[in-house]
């Protein structure tokens, strides 16, 4: 049976550092567009920040629907499973921002996490809603080790090359949305 909890404390919080994976779920306002669902896992880019804020590293990727479905509306929720040791799923609803690499707010953030090469954004949301479950339906998997092949990638573009990359892959959402447009336009 599920329980809606007051904060992220105690076994909850232990429970949601110890994983090493979580999803990320927003979607456009309206009924029009697609929902996303995002999986996360690269080491040190997850923290809690107090019992309603956690925020995530955002790295320059493919797509950039959370940033777009973000500005559009705020609507946040991220999902963590308990894929060894006893089944548990946390839920995390809440309202999100980003901020950006050029934002000042960056640098007061950037240290919160591990320095992942190719970080675009700070994901932070104010968590309005927490929630878990019994997760009997989540598999036992074992954990083989990290990908390194996001961060080594973006590593070897550069600043220019990420940032070309954005202006190119980033910029809208598969819908349309503004999305991580900031990049500033050279030449």
């Amino acid at each position: 049976m599920g329980k809606v909890h007051e904060r992220i404390d105690g076994r909850l919080r232990e429970f949601i550092e110890r994983q090493r994976m979580f999803f990320v779920a927003t979607a456009p306002s309206g009924s029009g567009g697609r929902v996303n669902v995002s999986p996360k896992g690269i080491g040190g880019t997850f923290v809690v920040i107090d019992d309603h804020t956690v925020a995530y590293l955002d790295i320059t990727a493919s797509g950039a629907e959370t940033i777009a479905h973000l500005r559009d509306n705020g609507r946040i929720t991220l999902m963590f499973c308990a894929f060894e040791g006893p089944p548990n799923v946390v839920r995390l609803h809440g309202h999100g921002r980003f901020v950006t690499i050029y934002d000042d707010e960056f640098n007061d953030l950037a240290p919160l996490f591990a320095e992942v090469p190719g970080s675009r954004a700070v994901i932070v949301v104010d968590v309005q809603r927490i929630s878990d479950s019994c997760g009997y339906g989540v598999p036992l998997m074992e954990y083989a080790g990290e990908r390194e092949l996001l961060p080594q990638h973006m590593e070897r573009k550069g600043p220019d090359g990420r940032a070309d990359y954005r202006r190119t892959k980033n910029s809208t959402s598969i819908d349309g949305l503004p999305a991580f447009d900031f990049d500033p336009v050279v030449g």
